[in-house]
C-alpha cells in the first residue's frame, strides 16, 4: 500500500511487453464492488479469501506482470504460488513515503479510521519478513519515479533470465 505497485507494474509491463494484471482491480471487476465495500460487507477475511482465489488463478498465467495487494503475501499458499510460479519483486518503501502516497482515503480500508503512518508501520512489521522470504529482487521506491524503478526491475529480470538460461545450457558435472 503506497509502494507504487500499480504505477511501477504498468511501466514494467510496457517495458517487457507483457499484460499487466492487478489483483485488487480483478477482484473489483469480478464482484462489481470496490475493495472498501467488500471490506465493509465481508470483512478482511472475506476479502482475503477472494484475493487468494484471484492470486491462485492469475499466478498460473505465463508472461504477465502481476501486482498483488500488500496483504496477499500473508497467506502461505499465496507465498508458495508466487514463489513457484513467478519472479517476485519486493518494492521496498519507507513507511513515511507509503503514508504520503496512500494518505487518508476511504479507498484504503486497512487505513480507514487509523493514523496512516502508525498503521502502515504495523502492517510492514508483520509483512516484511514474508516479502523478503520470497523476493527474487528487492528495490527501493523511495523518492524514485515509477519509470526508473521499472527500468531497474526489467534489467534485473532480464539478467535473471539470462543466468537461468546459461545454467540450463551447461552440462552438469559427472559424479562417479
Amino acid at each position: 500500500m503506497g509502494s507504487g505497485k500499480t504505477a511501477v507494474g504498468k511501466c514494467l509491463a510496457r517495458l517487457l511487453d507483457y499484460p499487466f494484471r492487478d489483483t485488487d482491480h480483478e477482484i473489483e471487476r469480478r464482484t462489481g464492488a470496490d475493495i472498501s465495500l467488500i471490506f465493509e460487507r465481508e470483512g478482511e477475511a472475506g476479502f482475503r479469501l477472494r484475493e487468494r482465489e484471484v492470486v491462485a488463478e492469475l499466478s498460473a498465467l505465463e508472461s504477465i506482470v502481476l501486482a498483488t495487494g500488500g496483504g496477499a503475501i500473508v497467506h502461505p499458499d499465496t507465498r508458495r504460488d508466487l514463489r513457484a510460479r513467478g519472479w517476485v519483486v519486493y518494492l521496498e518503501t519507507a513507511v513515511r513515503q507509503q503514508a504520503q502516497r496512500a494518505g487518508r482515503t476511504r479507498h484504503r480500508p486497512m487505513l480507514y479510521g487509523a493514523d496512516p503512518e502508525q498503521r502502515l508501520g504495523e502492517l510492514l512489521q508483520a509483512r516484511e519478513p514474508f516479502y523478503r522470504e520470497i523476493a527474487d529482487f528487492t528495490i527501493s521506491t523511495n523518492h524514485e519515479r515509477a519509470q526508473d524503478v521499472a527500468k531497474a526491475i526489467a534489467r534485473g529480470y532480464r539478467d535473471a533470465q539470462r543466468r537461468a538460461s546459461e545454467a540450463i545450457g551447461r552440462p552438469l558435472p559427472c559424479k562417479h
